[in-house]
């Protein structure tokens, strides 16, 4: 959760006064760190290394104090996996040992191990209350919201004003609600901010962009990119949103996956680029054109589907069932849905073109596109008198007279509908048109 490559803000020291004394008392290692002046010690050991005094622990000492910092990025340049594996084997059942052994898993992603530990812990010291957050942030990583949400609020109800708790908090309202009730924990959080809120301000403001579904990205985000990892991933899936494929390849292109959504999110940016150069080289291929526009419309995207089938010139294709009931279904769903209709009229009656009709008629009533879905399940039930249809073609009447209604309509298409309603034998046309003509007769509307 709070994960940083680097400060966001500077970390340098502050100027020293030139006034000062000469040959005053150059601190101690353990006084400086003591005091938790990190900057000042990473200070220290880099001149002791300089000069010539390092001693066998200094890179660790200055991975140790750059962790402190935030400056994870260049900690990890400190780190020796060979002696992390020895220190690993030596490692004993103590308190301190298995704390930093539980740290090591979740850095690995290994949170099921990390949270056995801190269980174990918890069992025999229970005032050891912080350890509830990390139990409940591993939870949080395993998709177990609502379990992270029990283990944190015992801390909670001890530290109720904690930033990195309520924030977690936040994160898994969102993930078990919406952005809006996530957005609500967070609001309460910097309405009524501890010392704690400056030190996670930037995760706030990271986080709140993506409880908003991604508003206000392109302000927040980039200077976060090496801040916050999950950053540089959010504003990948923003760009890919934005249908900005080539921005989105160009943030993780370098990126080396380590976590499963690294590798699909690399995956599914790899595979827009690909797409995008295979549509641009393939433009005149009808064969190429057919399936991807097949591909586009049953994804959702029938905006491009109907562009892309448009683009075949194949006569053969063309007069194919598959592309007509595709392009019909697009012109629905982009609401043309005249187009559809005249797609109907140019062919001959056959089993295709009843199935073409049904398909006009469901998607239509669907789409509350009430007019030409009456009139594709009045062509169906004289071709077939199967109540259904009767069923669909009044309920889609009944839809265009709401429309007249509410002013969405012509009301000179009454005439139409009441000529659809005549030609059914069903009893309980009459009322219907009954109805009709009184609302009619009373607006001066001639049918």
């Amino acid at each position: 959760m709070l994960s940083r490559a680097k400060p966001a803000v500077g970390g340098d020291p502050p100027h020293t006064d030139k006034r000062k004394k000469k040959g005053r008392k150059i601190p101690k290692l353990e006084e400086l760190l003591s005091q938790r002046d990190f900057t000042g010690a990473i200070t220290l050991l880099e001149f002791k290394r300089h000069v010539g005094e390092q001693e066998e622990d200094t890179n660790l000492w200055i991975g140790y104090c750059a962790f402190h910092l935030g400056d994870y990025k260049r900690a990890l340049e400190f780190n020796d996996e060979k002696k992390l594996m020895n220190f690993h084997q030596n490692l004993q059942d103590i308190t301190e040992d298995q704390l930093s052994l539980a740290s090591i898993h979740y850095m690995r992603s290994h949170y099921q191990e990390a949270i056995d530990i801190y269980k174990r812990i918890l069992l025999d010291n229970r005032e050891y209350l912080a350890l509830n957050v990390y139990v409940a942030l591993c939870y949080y990583k395993l998709d177990y919201y609502d379990v992270s949400q029990e283990v944190l609020a015992v801390y909670l109800q001890q530290i109720p004003d904690s930033t990195i708790a309520l924030n977690l908090k936040a994160c898994n309202h969102f993930r078990l609600y919406n952005g809006k009730a996530a957005e609500a924990e967070l609001k309460s959080l910097m309405d009524n901010a501890s010392s704690s809120f400056e030190f996670a301000k930037e995760l706030i403001r990271h986080n709140l962009v993506v409880f908003r579904g991604g508003e206000g990205a392109l302000q927040v985000l980039p200077p976060l990119v090496d801040v916050i990892p999950e950053a540089r991933l959010n504003l990948v899936i923003y760009y890919l949103r934005q249908d900005d494929v080539q921005e989105a390849y160009n943030l993780i292109k370098d990126l080396e996956p380590t976590t499963p959504q690294e590798y699909i999110l690399k995956g599914v940016v790899n595979a827009a680029l690909g797409q995008e150069m295979c549509s641009s080289y393939f433009y005149n291929d009808d064969i190429f054109n057919f399936n991807y526009a097949q591909a586009k419309a049953a994804t959702g995207n029938t905006s491009e589907g109907e562009e892309v089938f448009l683009l075949i010139q194949s006569e053969k294709m063309k007069n194919d069932y598959i592309y007509l009931s595709w392009l019909a279904r697009c012109y629905i769903m982009n609401k043309k849905p005249r187009l559809a209709w005249e797609l109907y009229l140019k062919m001959e009656t056959s089993g295709e073109s009843f199935s073409l009709l049904q398909l006009i008629a469901n998607d239509c009533y669907k789409m509350g596109q009430f007019y030409y879905s009456a009139k594709a399940f009045d062509v169906l039930e004289r071709l077939d008198p199967n109540p259904e249809y009767w069923e669909g073609k009044r309920g889609a009447c009944v839809g265009i007279f709401q429309m007249i209604l509410a002013g969405r309509e012509p009301k000179e298409t009454l005439r139409e509908v009441l000529h659809l309603l005549r030609s059914t034998g069903n009893t309980q046309v009459e009322y219907i048109i009954r109805i009709m003509k009184k609302w009619a007769k009373e607006n001066r509307v001639p049918v």
